[in-house]
This record gives structure tokens, sequence and C-alpha cells, in this order.
């Protein structure tokens, strides 16, 4: 009696083009085929009993249908066997990376611990740095060497919290989060996830995402995360997770405590020389259909292009302008014949299009910059002590200098830089960062800020072989600063070696590798009186 009221039920929802009794059939089939926990099992089965009772197209019954077929793609227990030679992994990231040695280092011990303790519960890795430094790519070689899948979930812009957590499935057009969407794709429990731009979302009155995200990124929690769509526990403590973002100080403070930040510092002109030669003109070459034989860049002409046509932490500029110069030299051979007009090759025809520093402002046009670093111009006229700021400074920077002008006054009045006290009420002083157009702000111009403003009132010069960086207290102390590496580099690009450093910045100058610190002098300081003693031509 039962099998005849079924056959008869499928044959009315056949006839009323339903189907949903032999939909609902296929279903449990793949729910007894499903690698997942019984509760997951038991949940599916009630959503396709419920299913079974809707009518075949109304619009509930399509809701239950994109759910169960949503949960019934999850790889609930599916997951890879990860390669767990470290060796491996060191070789693919040296193959794809060159430098970057603590970066490489951090993140071998991290899968030397996941292999020893076979445990998700590693800290999550932010890879903090500026655009183009190659934090993405670093994470793909990752995934790479771990024979891990990879799933980029961007997360700039986002800003409600159902891009994290999911819909209800009672709302129209509701979905799954990005996390549970990332897995679905990936068809693993155990891909590596990379949450690319973290510090890029915000938050508005639909929710907080980056409060949504602190479950995900929790190993106490994420073995238990509900996406809001599938209201069942999903497991996250096999995908490894890898953050990366630009500016920490956008993203929240109880997310920072769930990661461990790596610095992705900027790259040195050797670094960007041997990145170009390596990996940049190669990939171009390639992008642009020639052959490596086809164009040939002299050492001397990549460096020139990294000095002279980019300015920037990262590379990707620098790919830019390679790739324009292959683009030119695609040009250059179908003229020559090498390529017929419908882009095959003549192999009859030989020719290599040689760039060197001859003829590469044929190829990037006249040279973009000079190597330079921040100056300051200070100078006096008659007046009654007015004081003036120009060059696009904000409010720290302003601040440092009212407190270099402050301390050349307490200072100038006795000791060995004697100016008359009247002089200050009697002149006006103009104080001038160029170039007047870019933004600057920060404390670490206060000693730079103050030797040029002795030297405008006493008129003694100051040496043109030295930098100086460091802030300063009106007592004329001398702190430590931020952001060293690069300004290290930035002195030794425009050929000053001398450079002025605060004391506490010891240790930060003994971590940097020897390749920018070769050659350089540098000076520690804890008062700007040392700075003075050294810098100004007495």
């Amino acid at each position: 009696k039962d099998y005849i009221l079924r056959e008869e039920l499928a044959a009315i929802n056949e006839e009323l083009d339903g189907g949903t009794a032999s939909e609902a059939e296929e279903y449990e089939a793949a729910v007894e085929k499903l690698d997942a926990p019984e509760y997951v099992k038991d949940k599916l089965n009630k959503e396709i009993k419920r299913l079974k009772s809707l009518a075949g197209n109304n619009a509930e019954a399509n809701v239950e249908r994109t759910y169960i077929e949503t949960c019934l793609e999850l790889p609930w227990n599916v997951g890879t066997q990860d390669n767990k030679d470290i060796d491996n992994a060191a070789k693919v990231l040296d193959s794809d990376h060159y430098g970057m040695k603590d970066i490489k280092e951090r993140i071998l011990e991290s899968l030397a611990v996941r292999n020893i303790t076979s445990s998700g519960k590693a800290p999550i890795i932010c890879l903090a740095g500026p655009p183009g430094t190659g934090k993405t790519s670093i994470a793909k070689s990752v995934a790479k060497a771990l024979g891990k899948e990879y799933v980029r979930i961007c997360l700039g812009g986002v800003k409600d919290e159902a891009e994290i957590r999911g819909h209800r499935k009672t709302y129209i057009g509701a979905m799954p989060g990005r996390i549970i969407e990332g897995l679905k794709g990936a068809k693993v429990n155990n891909p590596l996830m990379l949450l690319d731009e973290i510090d890029k979302m915000s938050s508005d009155y639909k929710g907080d995402t980056s409060a949504a995200l602190l479950e995900v990124l929790d190993s106490e929690q994420n073995v238990n995360f509900v996406d809001h769509y599938i209201e069942m526990p999903v497991d996250l403590s096999n995908v490894l997770f890898i953050a990366t973002a630009n500016d920490l100080s956008r993203v929240s403070r109880p997310l920072l405590d769930r990661m461990e930040i790596i610095e992705v510092g900027s790259y040195t002109a050797n670094e960007k020389f041997h990145i170009a030669k390596e990996h940049l003109i190669k990939k171009q070459i390639k992008q642009n259909g020639l052959l490596v034989s086809d164009v040939k860049f002299t050492d001397k002409v990549i460096r020139t292009i990294i000095d002279s046509y980019t300015r920037e932490a990262g590379v990707r500029g620098l790919e830019r302008q390679i790739a324009k110069v292959v683009r030119k030299a695609v040009s250059e051979l179908y003229k020559a014949g090498v390529f017929t007009p419908d882009g095959t090759r003549d192999k009859s025809v030989k020719k290599t299009v040689n760039i060197s520093d001859k003829n590469i402002t044929d190829y990037l046009g006249k040279v973009k910059y000079r190597p330079d670093t921040l100056e300051i111009e200070v100078i006096t006229m008659p007046g009654k002590g007015e004081f003036k700021l120009t060059g696009n400074m904000g409010d720290v920077m302003k601040e440092s200098a009212s407190i270099a002008v402050s301390y050349i006054k307490s200072v100038t009045e006795k000791g060995r830089y004697k100016v008359d006290t009247e002089y200050f009420q009697k002149h006006a002083f103009h104080l001038h960062i160029p170039e007047g157009a870019t933004p600057k702000d920060g404390p670490s111009a206060g000693v730079t800020m103050a030797t040029a403003m002795l030297s405008a009132v006493t008129g003694i010069p100051v040496r043109a072989d030295v930098a100086m960086t460091g802030e300063l207290t009106l007592r004329g102390r001398v702190l430590p600063i931020g952001g060293l590496k690069e300004k290290l580099l930035a002195s030794k690009t425009a050929g000053i070696t001398n450079v002025f450093v605060p004391e506490d910045n010891q240790a930060d100058v003994e971590e940097l590798d020897a390749e920018i610190t070769d050659g350089m002098n540098i000076i520690y300081v804890n008062n700007v009186k040392e700075v003075f003693a050294q810098a100004l031509m007495h």
C-alpha cells in the first residue's frame, strides 16, 4: 500500500511538472553518500522531508532546494593531504621571491610547528606592508609549497557583517558568507584562505565586519563557526588563514590580537634589481607573447629604470615600466617582420630588441625621478618674530617645528651658539619643506628642523653630506622613530652616507641587512647638541 501511494504521488507530481518526489530522492541519495557529521545529515534529511511537503514550484520550495544543494556542496570532511616537506617549502619560497629572509624564516617556522602538532591552532599570520611588496604572492607560494587549494577573499570595501556570516535563509536572495563560499569553491575543508586587504573593511549600521571576523580567526571558536545561512557549525580549524594589510592602524585592536604581524618592508634597489631580472622581465616577456631571446635588458638599464622611472616601496610600478618597454618591443618586432600581420611568428626572420641606457628614453620617455631626500629650508628676514610654516605639513610636524623654534631660542640665549635676544624679536622666520604638493606628517623631522633653524639664525652652514632623523623634545633629547629602513634607503639612494640616528634605534639598525648598512656611517645621538657639534661647519 505504501509503495502504491508513493508511486501515485510521484505520478501526480510529474503531471504537475514539479518532480519534487524524484528530486527529493536524489537529494536523499546524495545525503547518504555525503562525507559529513551525523548532525549535518540529520538536518538535511529534515529539510528534504520538508521539501517533499511543499508544492513543486513555489518560492519556499526554491529556497529549500538552494539550501540543500549548498549544504551538499560543502566539503564537510573532505580534505587534501599537505606536503609536509619543509625543504620543499623553502625551495618554492626562494624560487618565487628574492630576499625576504626574515619573512620566509617565520613562515617556515609556522609550517614546521603545524607539522609537529598536526593542529591548525597556530597564530594567524598577517603580512603587513606597502602595496606591491609581494604579500599576496607570498600566500600563493605557501599554498603551492604545501599542496593546498588556494582561496583569495578580498575584504576591501566590505562593510556588511552578512558578507562574513551570511544572510538568514528566510530573506529573499539569501546566500552564505564569503568564508563558506570560499570553502565551497575550494571543495576541501583545509585550503589556504587569503584574507586580502583586511585593513580596508569598514563598519556601518548593518553590523561590524571586523567583529564578525573575530570568530573566524579565533582558533578556540572557529571549530564551530556558524554561518547564518547554513545554520550548522562548520569546522574552520583546518583552514590555514593568512591575512594582508597595508595600514595596521586601521585594523581593530581585538582583530590584531588574533593575528601575528609580519612586517613586509620596502625593497632595496639591489633587491628590486634581482626581482626584475629573475622574475618580472621573464613574466612580462611571456605575457606579451615573446621569447626570452626577443628582448634583452642590460643590467645597467634595469638599475636605471629602478632609480629614474619608479619611486615606490614595492615593485608594481617597476613591473608596469618593464611591461611598457616589452610592448614597444613587440611593435618593433612586428615592423621588422618577425610576426606576420595575423600575429604568427615568421621563423626565417631573426631580430633581438636590445634595451640599454642609450635608448631607454625612446621607450620610457625622459627621466621621471632624480635621487633626493626630504629637505628642510629655513630663511630669516626683518620682522617682529613671526614664524611661518609651509610645505603641506600635518599637525604633528607643525608641533615638531614649534618645539624646534622654542628649543633654538632657549639654547642661543647662552652657551656656544650666542645670538642676541633681540634677534628673534626683530626677525621673521619661514620654514618650508619641498615638495609643497606632497602631504607630510610625523615627529621624526624634529632634529632636522632644529639644525636648520640654528644654521639660519647663526649663519653657520650645515654640511652637505649629512642626513638626520629623530624626534625632538623641548630639552633637546632625541627620541626614537619608526620607518628607519626606508629612511636609510632614501639616504643611501641619494648618495648621503653620514646619517644621525637616535641612540634608541640602534637595535633596529642591527636588525637590518648588511646590504642596507654597508658603506653607511651611522652616528648614534642622544641629544640634539651632539648633532649640532658634528653637522654644522664650525
